[in-house]
């Protein structure tokens, strides 16, 4: 009797903020087989050899490598790894939360138009530069520390560096990307696919040549590791999550971790010169228009905290409240604001009156504010043409009980949420299969819950006479 066929593995890595996530899974079926994660250091700047010890530990817990025959990585979008011409790391990463690069922003903005006659940045690279992209960073870095800017010879994004340092490649000609990590750098056109080198240069106040990973089609093999399993181009962030989550054209993704950011798959570019919605590409090939705000899953772990109770605790003290938790309106700038642009910002809680000040309604407007951020970015995405059939809601605070009922409050309409998952460690792996196999594999999707709610206007348009009135603070 035959012995039945080996299952063909591949691996899918979530390099994020907070941590790494690693999964394997089946290339055919999609079924997870294997899964770990291991914490990164906390900070907006980071040693990215961090980022490599916790891969290899995750690596390590979930079973290795060996009879693993493609892997791709996704990473966080934007941050700064910067190499000299031996491929060191000058200085420690920049992440894509790190506001020290704001004024760098305006700067490169301002000095583009003047070179262009008044043209936006966006034309030329999808988006006007906020604080989070890589120029802005590579700008900041002449600016403030022109000795570490004179040593630059390459430019890296986090996956990209993650997946050259498992390639065992000492070269830094040997650094590769896709375009969905590309478009956030900010001197990367989106729509020709291929580097603004103008725009680096000016971010680096100099024109020499500088190194910066090459850019490959999305289900490519880019390398092979020293153990022989092929490594994928990997992806930003996002882009990974729309893969994994199986997102159509039609379907914003909201996705709430540290960052919340909304998100949808396009067949056409967006420009928009007033820096709300953000023109990046995807891992297939279209594009991922999305707006970004800085503050999401921390703002529920603030309120737990101050309340002494647990996150789910924290959601039915919510639940117990009124919509519009009597009067009670939130700000939740608590680490500045990426969108809208106000790095300097901190959060407001106003309408407190000794009648309403409960536990209850403090847990609600502390969602209802983080939740009014995510519908202001959607509407900001409908601004730019697209198209929202669906909502669909993924990321760790998707799993508290309170976040799906009062987000269809909000949006007035019914919320989807997809099965919890690792959907950049599943989209990332999901590249790698097609990589591998030479085609879409047809990998189930999972059963989507959806809640539905009584739409309450009101508290939408008490958040936006906030924001208005917070513009001069």
């Amino acid at each position: 009797m035959a012995s039945p066929k080996e299952p063909l593995l591949v691996a899918g890595v979530d390099s994020s903020t907070q941590s790494v996530k690693v999964v394997i899974r089946d290339a055919l079926t999609g079924d997870l087989l294997r899964s770990s994660r291991a914490v990164h250091p906390v900070g907006t700047e980071v040693d990215p050899e961090a980022w490599w010890a916790a891969l290899q530990e995750a690596i390590s817990s979930a079973g290795g490598l060996n009879d693993v025959a493609a892997i791709s990585i996704g990473g966080q979008q934007h941050g700064m790894v910067v190499l000299d011409i031996d491929g060191h790391v000058i200085r420690p990463a920049l992440l894509w939360n790190d506001t020290r690069s704001a004024q760098a922003a305006a700067d490169l903005n301002d000095e583009y138009e003047k070179l262009h006659d008044g043209e936006s940045i966006s034309v030329a690279v999808g988006s006007r530069l906020v604080a989070a992209f890589t120029a802005s960073k590579v700008r900041w870095l002449a600016d403030h520390e022109p000795e570490n800017a004179d040593r630059v010879a390459a430019v890296a994004l986090p996956h990209d560096w993650l997946s050259w340092k498992l390639s065992g490649s000492t070269s830094i000609s040997g650094l590769f990307t896709d375009r969905s990590d590309a478009s956030g750098t900010g001197y990367f056109d989106p729509v020709s696919g291929e580097y603004r080198r103008d725009i680096l240069a000016l971010a680096l106040k100099s024109d020499r040549e500088i190194i910066l990973p090459r850019v490959l089609a999305p289900f490519e093999i880019a390398a092979v590791s020293s153990g022989g399993t092929a490594i994928g181009v990997g992806c930003g962030d996002n882009a990974g999550a729309a893969l994994g989550v199986g997102a159509e054209t039609g379907d914003v993704v909201i996705s709430l971790g540290t960052s919340g950011t909304a998100f949808s798959v396009s067949t056409t570019p967006t420009h928009d010169s007033r820096g709300y919605v953000a023109g990046f590409d995807d891992a297939t090939g279209n594009f991922l228009p999305l707006v970004c705000t800085l503050n999401a899953a921390r703002i529920l772990d603030v309120g737990a905290k101050i309340l002494g109770v647990s996150l789910n605790e924290f959601g039915e003290h919510a639940l117990a409240a009124e919509p519009g938790a009597g009067g009670l309106v939130l700000l939740p700038y608590f680490e500045g604001e990426r969108t809208p642009d106000r790095p300097e910002a901190t959060g407001a809680l106003t309408g407190l009156t000794l009648s309403n000040s409960t536990p209850e309604n403090f847990a609600r407007a502390m969602i209802e504010g983080m939740l009014c951020g995510m519908v202001d970015a959607v509407s900001q995405l409908e601004t730019q043409g697209v198209e929202v059939k669906r909502i669909l809601i993924i990321g760790g605070a998707a799993k508290n009980p309170a976040i799906p009922y009062i987000a269809s409050t909000l949006f007035g309409k019914p919320v989807y949420l997809p099965k919890s998952g690792e959907y950049v460690a599943d989209g990332a792996a999901k590249q790698a299969a097609w990589a591998l196999l030479g085609f879409e594999p047809n990998w189930t999707r999972s059963s989507m819950e959806v809640v539905e709610a009584e739409h309450s206007p009101i508290v939408m348009e008490r958040y936006l006479t906030l924001v208005d009135r917070t513009k001069s603070w």
